[in-house]
């Protein structure tokens, strides 16, 4: 036997503790999960379980039954004090004033017991989302439905595989239980992991509430937790502001590169750790087109591909203005959010350069790069397949384009062919051979993303009944950079019948 626990989950102590209750009253709601009738254990991520010392799927009904009343809210283990906590935030520009934890349930946190996987840190929250209402959940019914929870269950972990920081997903427990949304639908819970689920709209709904000793409180703790070496700091606080600014605009960079679209970035739904934070209307891009967004709500495109560097800069201006009680001095706290950009410029011109396999900056790359982006905008090129085939093309000026490529580009193809001309020239520079070059490229460019038309298909499959679908599409996302030719289908851009995403803040 392995050291993860093997027994039921009702017979052992998990060790929840719960220290954010210390801050204050004024900082949570203490509300029992309502739970599942019925719950199942839908999906796990064995990843997730291994760093928490867990083994959800141990094949044996009774047990994978108690970790489903465990992990759905049903049946908690003695001494587990779940709480709600309370945030606030703008919300697609506007103040939305007091918002909070609406369908989440933090159970407590744990012990990593995993440092090949614990990215520095020694514990971890464990959170139930879609137990029940909550004091938060407004107009809500505190419910996530299976579509949007196996969807957030694939991405968290396929991002992690993708080495993007982001939340976990440790298991998804399902249930018959009907819930209405556009159409009647049955619930799900997802259990998510996080070293912290602080977000800046917590900062925001203490600065702009006036509770500036609770707000202090808050950045004492959130620095302890996630950037502890901001306590040595001469300005603590403008310390943690820079950390945040720092890892956001590392964040950005990432999602940019990947094609990754998330939908509905309002400050609420950003992390201080600089982590992907809240999977509802998020896509992968398919066409490349820098205007789009999949979030139906967003009919103005606050939220597109091209515009979320702008956006993070704005959401950090009000997570800097929600700071000022405790930095001080506007000018520092404008001077750390001024660093955005160039750190932002930064890390997408670097991760760029890798993803073309251009080695060393050059005069004459960005132009380069640029001009890639738009001939992939032109001809609404598909990103990933665009920057995977790119690593097969021969650097030889009088070698063919590979068919594979080039049938990508044919809405305009001729400026296509003249970078091409152009990137063959650039990459004698490196003096890399094809094959070099192609195996560093492809460690860097994924020939597997989580599509909007394979989400869509592991659903179906999920809400008839059958998960086995949702699970091998799991196991595929697992290892993005690889070629696994025996899941080429799942590589293919979306069939042309396929639809694009669209979807609401409810998903």
């Amino acid at each position: 036997m392995d050291s993860c626990m093997q027994v039921m989950p009702n017979r052992v102590d998990l060790g929840f503790d719960q220290p954010y209750r210390n801050l204050g009253s004024e900082f949570f709601s203490a509300v029992r999960p309502v739970g599942l009738p019925a719950p199942r254990l839908g999906m796990v991520s064995a990843d997730a379980s291994r760093l928490l010392g867990l083994c959800l799927e141990s094949r044996r009904p009774a047990i994978d039954q108690a970790w489903a009343e465990l992990f759905s809210g049903t049946t908690l283990p003695a001494g587990c004090e779940p709480i709600c906590t309370v945030y606030s935030g703008h919300q697609f520009g506007n103040w939305a004033g007091q918002l909070g934890d609406g369908r989440a349930h933090l159970l407590g946190e744990l012990s990593t017991s995993d440092p090949t996987q614990d990215c520095g840190y020694a514990r971890w929250e464990v959170q139930l989302k879609g137990a029940g209402r909550t004091p938060y959940s407004r107009h809500g019914d505190g419910r996530a439905v299976l579509r949007s929870s196996i969807r957030e269950f694939l991405c968290s972990e396929a991002m992690w595989h993708l080495g993007i920081p982001t939340t976990r997903a440790l298991c998804l427990v399902t249930s018959s239980l009907a819930v209405a949304r556009e159409r009647m639908e049955t619930a799900a819970v997802v259990t998510r992991l996080a070293p912290s689920f602080i977000r800046f709209g917590h900062f925001e709904h203490f600065s702009y509430s006036g509770q500036h000793a609770a707000l202090r409180r808050l950045a004492d703790w959130t620095i302890a937790r996630i950037d502890p070496a901001c306590a040595d700091a001469a300005n603590p606080a403008l310390a943690l502001l820079q950390g945040v600014v720092t890892r956001t605009a590392q964040l950005m960079a990432q999602w940019q590169c990947i094609g990754f679209i998330h939908g509905v970035m309002n400050t609420d739904n950003m992390s201080m750790l600089g982590w992907t934070l809240d999977y509802g209307p998020f896509a992968f891009m398919d066409g490349f087109d820098p205007a789009h967004t999949p979030n139906t709500t967003d009919r103005a495109g606050r939220y597109a591909w091209g515009r979320q560097p702008a956006i993070a800069r704005w959401n950090l201006l009000a997570l800097a203005q929600a700071l000022l009680p405790l930095i001080g001095e506007p000018r520092v706290a404008m001077d750390a959010i001024a660093a955005f950009e160039p750190q932002f410029s930064q890390a997408m011109r670097a991760r760029l350069q890798d993803k073309l396999g251009l080695g060393a900056l050059q005069d004459g790359d960005d132009a380069l790069v640029d001009t890639w982006l738009a001939a992939m905008a032109e001809n609404r090129s598909d990103w990933t397949l665009s920057f995977r085939r790119l690593g097969s093309l021969p650097a030889h000026v009088d070698s063919p384009i590979p068919d594979a490529l080039q049938s990508l580009f044919t809405t305009r193809p001729q400026p296509f062919r003249a970078w091409v001309a152009d990137y063959r020239r650039r990459l004698r520079q490196p003096g890399l051979a094809d094959a070099e070059r192609k195996l560093a490229m492809d460690l860097v460019n994924p020939r597997f993303v989580l599509r909007h038309h394979l989400a869509q298909h592991a659903i179906a499959q999920a809400e008839a009944g059958d998960f086995s679908a949702a699970r091998e599409l799991m196991a595929v996302l697992r290892y993005p950079y690889a070629e696994q030719p025996e899941h080429a289908a799942y590589a293919a851009a979306p069939p042309q019948d396929a639809e694009a995403p669209a979807l609401s803040c409810s998903s």
